[in-house]
């Protein structure tokens, strides 16, 4: 992740904490966002986006009794009750069950031993996260169970850049029908409740880990990730979350650098952009653009690296460079006739 320009930031009680822009990737806002910590009940957001990516929803799945020994919060499954597999993963994202948790890795792994292993390799192998290990699917305490606010943030981003899980995330309430429990389930994250801005995902807690937070805001056209992890209470996680989403909004700005823009380079081509990206700049900062050898850089006002982009010569410069050439070996061809004249002549005469 690339780092936007420092402006003063506000003080929180949370230990560690981090800002991202969700769309760029950049980091706004960090308080020791590499350290080891437990994340509690936010590892249920790689649980469903692998559930999301691997299952499908309409799979029924009969619930063991391991699912129903989960300890903790729970959707008070049944042994032997059959549940669609998409029912379970808003019963683990929505109201934070611990036992759908388990029947979901049971169902996409055949136990939770192997769902651990999948988790792992899902980390690392897709999402390209390196400080996190996980050993089950809800989040409850091992010593073995940790990630940092940075990879959380990063697994945030993965997760609600699935459209299926981003609607998920934002939901405020449902209505519940099991062999157990009928009842209208409430999201558990209150920001997603009392914020229309705020679109998700996930909060957490065990006493190891204290209250930790993970929320995404659509603040105008731009959107922000938001990490606390092990504050005291749940208020003081919220708070230090709305500060963060406010610092955020009001100090910076997403820009996009689109495929197919055109900028002209110092050896006078012109030069399109091939792949697009997004980059975070100070609100209202002006940045500056140049391009270099066919590589474009933007850089912010302190002249720090914001983009750096190879870029690709259009076709008009391409026909501009072949005609240069052409004319060039004309003039070669019409220079060599002449000089073969001068010197014919100079040896008759």
């Amino acid at each position: 992740m690339g780092k936007a320009t420092e402006t003063e930031s506000p003080t929180i009680t949370s230990e560690t904490a981090i800002v991202i822009d969700a769309k760029s990737g950049d980091v706004i806002y960090d308080k020791q966002a590499e350290q080891h910590m437990f994340p509690a009940s936010m590892t249920k957001i790689l649980t469903a986006i692998i559930a999301i990516e691997y299952g499908e929803w309409t799979d029924s799945v009969e619930i063991s009794e391991a699912a129903t020994e989960a300890v903790g919060t729970t959707v008070f499954l049944m042994e032997g009750e059959d549940i669609e597999l998409g029912q379970l993963i808003k019963g683990l994202l929505i109201n934070s069950g611990n036992d759908a948790g388990v029947a979901i890795a049971e169902h996409l792994a055949g136990s939770e031993e192997a769902f651990q292993r999948v988790m792992n390799e899902y980390l690392t192998e897709r999402i390209g996260v390196e400080n996190t290990h996980f050993t089950n699917a809800h989040g409850l305490f091992d010593e073995d169970h940790y990630t940092t606010a940075e990879d959380m943030a990063i697994i945030t981003q993965y997760a609600m850049n699935n459209d299926a899980f981003r609607e998920l995330a934002a939901i405020e309430e449902f209505d519940w029908e099991s062999e157990s429990w009928e009842t209208t389930i409430y999201n558990h994250h209150q920001l997603v409740r009392d914020h229309d801005e705020v679109i998700g995902v996930k909060n957490g807690f065990v006493s190891q880990s204290g209250f930790t937070l993970a929320t995404m805001a659509e603040i105008e056209d731009d959107e922000y990730i938001v990490v606390t992890m092990n504050a005291l209470t749940a208020n003081d996680s919220y708070e230090d979350t709305r500060a963060l989403l406010r610092y955020a909004g009001q100090n910076y700005e997403t820009q996009i650098l689109e495929e197919g823009d055109f900028f002209e380079g110092d050896d006078g081509k012109e030069y399109e952009v091939v792949q697009g990206a997004y980059y975070t700049v100070a609100r209202g900062e002006e940045v500056s653009h140049e391009v270099d050898e066919g590589q474009l850089v933007i850089r912010d006002a302190d002249d720090d690296v914001l983009v750096r982009q190879t870029l690709r010569p259009t076709l008009d410069s391409f026909q501009v460079q072949a005609a240069s050439e052409t004319v060039t070996e004309e003039e070669d061809q019409q220079f060599s006739f002449v000089q073969w004249v001068q010197d014919l002549i100079g040896r008759w005469f």
